[in-house]
């Protein structure tokens, strides 16, 4: 354990380091090669130009260079993988296409998925919004912000841990450990396997990414929202408008660029959504996602390197539509800037 903590560290202080010494080294470099104190006027305004026009390369240029490798070759490799039988070698042409038009498991993953897309995105971003609106009127806003904010910060299998145990269930007669069982049967309820009830298993997955991201969405918005001018909400007061009134017709209106960002950044991760789902059910009783799936077909049961891949572009079609969309609103946000 020491061992891990020390090695962490380590690499945490030669990445920073290293990052900071490179960005020194070349800003440095960049001005001894092109240099504007010591010369002519002419000269000065020359090199400050061409300064100009090689910096940015500079800050930009590593970050180009690890997208390249790490982003648009796997895309390409990917495409390619596609094509290719169970062992990556023979070319099969459309053959992984074909049978994922057939196969009834990547229907259900799909049906799965949309699911999601209708329920997650939603409830992140309307109980993000209604925390955000709340959370501004109470002198302890501040606190209970840092309190939904804190799931964010845990990782996807271990909030999916954390629920295991609120989900869990012990045989008839034995103590429910389990949260919602323990709440149940003092009550005088059925405990359940909630994990394996076909069909509404999906909501209770979805809870957990729902309790990690509504964080996001509570910052964000609240972060538009104190960007609503004061005037249009006391003018909206002085014209007898209600609460209910000044949130839904003035405050969401002003606000529904950022609301939309929002709404399709989680529908993204929706679209990949995999460590939740692989923790705590693995895709079984009915649950499986797309990339849970592409997970199985790529790693699992010989492994079908084909099938997996085409999965994969499948998702990736899936996502590039939402995410150009996103940037336009952003773009419309910041003014094209």
């Amino acid at each position: 354990m020491a061992a891990q903590i020390f090695s962490a560290i380590f690499v945490i202080i030669i990445g920073v380091g290293g990052c900071v010494a490179y960005f020194w080294g070349a800003n440095k470099l960049l001005d001894l090669t092109f240099p504007s104190r010591g010369v002519s006027g002419t000269a000065a305004v020359n090199n400050l130009r061409r300064q100009g026009l090689v910096r940015p390369w500079l800050f930009v240029g590593p970050a180009l260079i690890i997208l390249t490798i790490y982003l648009i070759y796997p895309v390409i490799a990917t495409l390619w993988l596609s094509f290719l039988d169970r062992g990556g070698t023979s070319f099969v042409g459309f053959a992984n296409y074909e049978w994922a038009l057939r196969d009834q498991d990547l229907r259900n993953a799909i049906l799965n998925n949309l699911l999601w897309l209708a329920v997650v995105p939603a409830a992140c971003t309307f109980l993000g919004l209604i925390i955000a609106v709340l959370t501004d009127k109470i002198w302890w806003g501040t606190i209970a912000k840092s309190l939904i904010f804190l799931p964010l910060a845990i990782s996807f299998v271990g909030a999916s841990v954390i629920w295991k145990f609120i989900y869990e269930y012990r045989g008839e007669g034995q103590v429910q450990i389990g949260l919602l069982n323990a709440i149940i049967q003092h009550f005088g309820g059925q405990p359940q396997v909630w994990i394996s009830l076909p069909f509404w298993n999906n909501f209770f997955l979805m809870i957990i990414l729902i309790w990690i991201q509504t964080g996001f969405a509570m910052v964000i918005l609240s972060s538009a929202l104190r960007g609503i001018p004061e005037e249009t909400l006391e003018a909206a007061v002085i014209d007898g408008a209600n609460p209910f009134q000044i949130f839904w017709k003035i405050m969401v209106p002003q606000i529904w660029g950022t609301i939309a960002v929002v709404w399709t950044t989680i529908t993204i991760l929706v679209l990949k959504v995999f460590d939740i789902v692989l923790t705590m059910t693995n895709g079984q009783w009915n649950s499986q996602v797309l990339a849970n799936l592409m997970f199985d077909w790529m790693f699992r049961g010989g492994g079908d390197f084909g099938r997996g891949a085409t999965i994969a572009i499948i998702i990736m079609v899936a996502v590039i539509p939402i995410m150009v969309w996103n940037i336009r609103q952003a773009n419309k946000e910041t003014g094209g800037h």
